[in-house]
């Protein structure tokens, strides 16, 4: 059982870590202002109280320690506001003489500088002073002189003060809260457009989030156009297929329909061939545009092992074509992952690999790399290589996608309309062993 439930809402969890700390620190500032108050009340009394004491003794000095000379009674009183003690070998003067039961025995103490007496009882005496004594001699006599001050009023004073400093501080803390709360439902209204945004793209008002977001919300906006840009994508790649599929097809359909219905003409060997050529061509038609579908281009939070994907399709190539060698080069590790749709990472390796395979005389090299933001896959074979006038036409769109033509044409152009989805290039190259280098470069913002 959790004693504390996690706020639903942002705000709710704002104001539950705000909040707490504003009065904590609050609270904080609240005990060290009583700290420094008392220490600096002290410090100042004990300044005011050794300086009256210098003055006392300037005059006994000035007196040659004639003690009757000083002006008594609440002389000192009016001018220091303070009580005192002197005291010599002729005589103790002590005023006001409700104070005698707490001075005299710091006559006779030993100790000097500021003295704290707390919790003496007397009938007009104070509880609490602070005192300030100096020893000194005049022509060899000793005299003491004693200056305190009665803490408890200034206590008193003190903690008057720091009364009203925690009802400003609970102000504050309410105004702090008000604030807080103004400040979340402020920064939350960039949320609320791109809720109306998200109600108007579902009703059909707008075709993308046009929201003037802050720096915060910017990238989620990016992101939410362009998870709409590619289910557009997909979209229209569905139905291109689907209205290239019906075209191609139509024609072989129509024409082996119109075979079947003539009754006139026997079922004989030439006709079944003629047959089987149609169904061939819309077989064909098929699987080419069931190829072109699978191609997914980029996703948001999908993303492919390359390093894992390579060893496994090299393993599989190995196989197919047993007499050649496939190698890996790359300093990848085995767990990093790449931006793209694991299928179409496949079907560019898958094609790559196995046109070079197919060509090679001996030995295909897989090169993977990853240069900042630039994802590159380069595949070399040591085959006879292309012709310098036939670069042009590797991987041309618009081909046909024919198993039966010879050469590179196929896989490259599957390559290339991959490759193109992601906004990448495909670039061909003489290979350094005579055959053909194949190179594939992607941004991965691109492929974000």
């Amino acid at each position: 059982m959790t004693l504390f439930k996690r706020p639903a809402s942002v705000k709710g969890a704002l104001l539950a870590m705000l909040l707490p700390a504003g009065i904590g620190l609050m609270a904080l500032a609240w005990l060290v202002h009583g700290f420094l108050l008392d220490r600096m009340s002290r410090d100042f009394i004990e300044n005011r109280l050794m300086d009256e004491v210098a003055f006392l003794e300037h005059q006994l000095r000035a007196s040659n320690g004639d003690v009757d000379e000083l002006q008594t009674g609440d002389y000192f009183q009016e001018v220091f506001h303070h009580a005192f003690a002197v005291h010599s070998p002729a005589k103790t003067i002590i005023s006001p003489q409700s104070w005698a039961s707490l001075l005299e025995p710091l006559i006779t103490s030993q100790q000097q500088g500021s003295i704290r007496v707390q919790n003496r009882e007397g009938n007009d005496a104070p509880a609490d002073i602070l005192a300030y004594r100096r020893s000194f001699l005049i022509e060899g006599a000793p005299l003491v002189v004693i200056v305190s001050e009665d803490m408890g009023a200034l206590k008193q004073s003190q903690a008057e003060l720091h009364a009203w400093t925690a009802i400003v501080s609970l102000l504050l803390i309410l105004l702090l809260a008000g604030v807080i709360w103004l400040g979340i439902n402020f920064s939350m209204r960039p949320a609320v457009s791109l809720q109306a945004a998200l109600k108007q793209l579902q009703t059909g008002e707008i075709s993308r989030i046009n929201v003037q977001a802050p720096e915060e919300f910017k990238p989620l906006v990016q992101q939410l156009n362009q998870l709409l840009d590619s289910l557009d994508q997909r979209l229209e790649r569905s139905r291109n297929a689907l209205a290239n599929l019906s075209h191609s097809v139509k024609t072989p359909i129509a024409a082996v329909r119109q075979m079947l219905e003539d009754t006139s003409r026997p079922l004989d060997n030439q006709l079944r061939l003629q047959m089987a050529d149609r169904l061939a061509d819309i077989d064909r038609q098929l699987e080419a545009e069931m190829r072109r579908s699978r191609f997914a281009g980029p996703q948001v939070g999908k993303s492919a092992c390359p390093v894992k994907q390579a060893r496994d399709l090299l393993w599989m190539l190995g196989r197919l074509y047993p007499e050649k060698s496939f190698e890996l080069s790359t300093s990848l590790l085995e767990e990093s992952r790449w931006p793209v749709e694991e299928h179409d990472l496949n079907e560019i390796l898958g094609n790559l690999l196995d046109n070079a395979g197919k060509w090679s005389t001996g030995c295909v090299e897989l090169s993977l790399e990853q240069d900042n933001q630039m994802l590159r896959v380069t595949v070399s074979d040591d085959g006879a290589g292309v012709e310098d006038d036939e670069f042009a036409k590797l991987g041309q769109r618009g081909l046909r996608l024919d198993e039966q033509t010879p050469g590179h044409g196929l896989g490259l152009a599957i390559v290339s309309e991959v490759v193109d989805r992601y906004g990448g290039q495909v670039s061909f190259l003489p290979a350094r062993a005579g055959g053909l280098q194949v190179r594939v470069e992607i941004f991965s913002s691109l492929a974000r």
